[in-house]
């Protein structure tokens, strides 16, 4: 198992593979050289000026067949997967189940694979060097049981690509070996199972990608900012630009509720407007093919750069025609790429401390957005009484007085909580300046769920303090590991109905595309199963280990291939069950049974409390004694 070096375009054009470009020293589209400049401008002739590094997939997936207990575990969502109703796997979810409907020849086979993939960058440099971004894009199988889908083993690195600025809208370009791979593989791949120790024909479905909402655009070509933010509503997100503010946001959650709801007809504590219209039914991948197929990757991404939109032309929803739709099976698929949880919940629980503490460039208060209540007609006695002059605005039903924040911030700073648990929020209280600074997105997560409905138990207006706390609770329930699909209607109408009272009390300018995706959540949750199987959080962990593999700052993406190609024998090794450890068997070896110790060894006696331990240790982690920790 090794990776192949692929030569690319320094402006992301092509790659220099097959017969039309492999030898070729110049891009055919913008005419770039192939290899490096140094500082004189001279080329570098046998130096590229990026590399793709490619890990074939097919080899990779025939190794996890080599393995008989990984192969047992291929067939767990098969045979061991507990089917009460409720949610688990993503086995359990309605695309899982819509792929065995429309294709049951590919569910006959329960070895088949489900794939997920996920792309994002990171610095591979330790400390503030910016100046080059690295993007992996890894491969999970679900197949597995739950608490061995996201594990780092079983997580698949695929491509590398280099480069001192992202592939963006262009990732199409570095992605086609992949797509190739996969292609075959949808066609089936002859692969011998190790553990019942037979030839089949293995296949395999790509379900989703899941990445951040940037790299969810790249992917998807749909645009992610502006007026068409939301990829499931499309042109129909119902998007204001504010004024004053000079930001576009999604309000107008009203659509959602019933026809006959009191909020409809409320205008003054909303936008004052009233809401006649319906939610919007989210296009199939048949639809968004048909809307898209007339688009191309570069020419079309070029053109939009070089001219500007007139006046009056309608506003661009795709950038481009995903390389994905090259899969026979993705226009069928309900859900192509899945939202983040993740970059969610940071983004939400950033704009509630910062709207709340008032911390300069988190918070959604200003003057601007005063003026454009103002403008709306809601609110006007917030209005502030000098525009342009530096002096308190009223104050609103989202501002904290400055006894309050010492109240909050406290609440953080004596909170005492389990080891593991998060990290030590002490450290992210500033008392002096009352506010939280150098959150990272698992102390979002914990602090949204957990901490943030106790620290504002005795400050607000009951009636802010309650439905910040019923927008909180809500994403708990939704990020549990067991989901009751019966309460998730009920789930989505409370959702719905906290929302609207958000907009009742909180500013427009608060509700930007990330506060509006989570309506969305609920519905994911039905098409794809639980969250904590399709969100950031373990490739985030995985390109923390790729820091670490880099020892040599002039190649950083050479180092962390070699590092991956390296654990990976290992691992493959160890699994491998005729691989031994210490000694090799020979006569002379055989003939001494009972070995002398080795010099310098010393005998302990363990006591009685660490024998006890260390039985525990064995007991906890056995699979035989899984079933009763669980």
């Amino acid at each position: 198992m090794g990776y192949d070096k692929i030569h690319a375009c320094p402006n992301n054009c092509l790659l220099y593979r097959g017969p039309q470009d492999e030898d070729e020293t110049t891009c055919r589209i913008c005419k770039a050289s192939r290899w490096k400049l140094n500082k004189k401008g001279e080329e570098q002739e046998g130096v590229p000026a990026k590399v793709l590094w490619y890990f074939p997939l097919i080899p990779r997936i025939r190794n996890l067949f080599n393995t008989p207990a990984i192969a047992k575990d291929m067939t767990w969502h098969e045979t061991e997967r507990q089917q009460d109703g409720k949610m688990r796997h993503p086995a359990d979810s309605q695309t899982w189940k819509d792929v065995d409907q429309k294709w049951p020849d590919f569910a006959s086979e329960s070895r088949n694979l489900r794939l997920a993939l996920s792309a994002d960058g990171f610095n591979p440099f330790h400390g503030n060097r910016t100046d080059h971004s690295s993007w992996p894009v890894l491969l999970s199988v679900y197949n597995l049981p739950p608490w061995l889908c996201m594990k780092r083993r079983y997580i698949m690195l695929c491509l590398l690509i280099s480069g001192p600025t992202e592939p963006g809208n262009d990732i199409d370009v570095f992605l086609q070996p992949l797509i190739e791979d996969l292609q075959e593989l949808w066609r089936g791949k002859q692969v011998y199972d190790a553990y019942r120790q037979e030839s089949f024909v293995l296949r395999g479905i790509l379900l989703w990608t899941i990445s951040d909402y940037p790299a969810l655009g790249n992917l998807s070509g749909h645009v992610v900012k502006g007026y068409n933010a939301c990829i499931v509503c499309v042109d129909k997100t119902e998007a204001t630009r504010l004024v004053h503010y000079r930001k576009t946001v999604v309000m107008r959650h009203r659509r959602w509720l019933p026809r006959h709801h009191p909020y409809r007809k409320q205008k003054a504590a909303f936008d004052n407007s009233v809401e006649t219209g319906a939610g919007p039914i989210p296009l199939t991948g048949e639809q968004v093919f048909e809307r898209v197929q007339h688009l191309r990757d570069h020419v079309f991404g070029k053109t939009q750069r070089q001219h500007k939109r007139k006046k009056g032309d309608a506003r661009p929803v795709w950038k481009k025609l995903s390389i994905f739709f090259q899969l026979e099976y993705w226009k069928f698929l309900p859900v192509r790429h899945v939202l983040d949880v993740m970059h969610i919940e940071k983004n939400i629980c950033e704009a509630l401390l910062g709207t709340l503490l008032n911390i300069p460039g988190k918070t959604k208060d200003r003057e601007s957005v005063r003026l454009d209540m103002a403008e709306m007609g809601i609110r006007m006695e917030l209005r502030p009484k000098t525009p342009g002059k530096k002096e308190k605005v009223p104050l609103a039903a989202w501002n904290l007085s400055n006894a309050e924040k010492k109240v909050v911030c406290s609440s953080f700073l004596q909170m005492k909580l389990p080891d593991g648990f998060c990290s030590n929020i002490k450290n992210l209280v500033n008392m002096e300046k009352l506010r939280l600074v150098g959150m990272k997105s698992h102390d979002c997560h914990t602090i949204l769920h957990h901490l943030l409905p106790i620290a504002i138990r005795s400050v607000l207006h009951k009636k802010v303090r309650c439905t910040i706390i019923r927008f909180c609770l809500f994403f708990k329930a939704i990020c549990s590991k067991v989901i009751d699909v019966d309460k998730l209607e009920n789930m989505q109408s409370q959702l719905v109905e906290t929302l609207c009272q958000l907009e009742k009390h909180f500013p427009p300018s608060f509700f930007d595309v990330m506060i509006h995706l989570s309506i969305h959540l609920v519905r994911e949750v039905k098409l794809c199963g639980p969250i904590f199987l399709r969100w950031m959080y373990p490739f985030e962990r995985y390109m923390k280990a790729f820091k670490v593999y880099v020892r040599n700052a002039a190649h950083p993406e050479g180092c962390i291939a070699e590092a991956y190609v390296a654990e990976e024998a290992v691992e493959r090794l160890v699994n491998f069950e005729e691989a031994t450890i210490g000694l090799p068997k020979n006569d002379r070896h055989e003939q001494n049974a009972i070995s002398k110790p080795l010099s310098g060894a010393t005998m302990i006696k363990p006591s009685k409390e660490e024998l006890h331990l260390a039985h525990l240790c064995v007991l906890q982690n056995s699979n035989h004694m899984r079933q009763y920790f669980e």
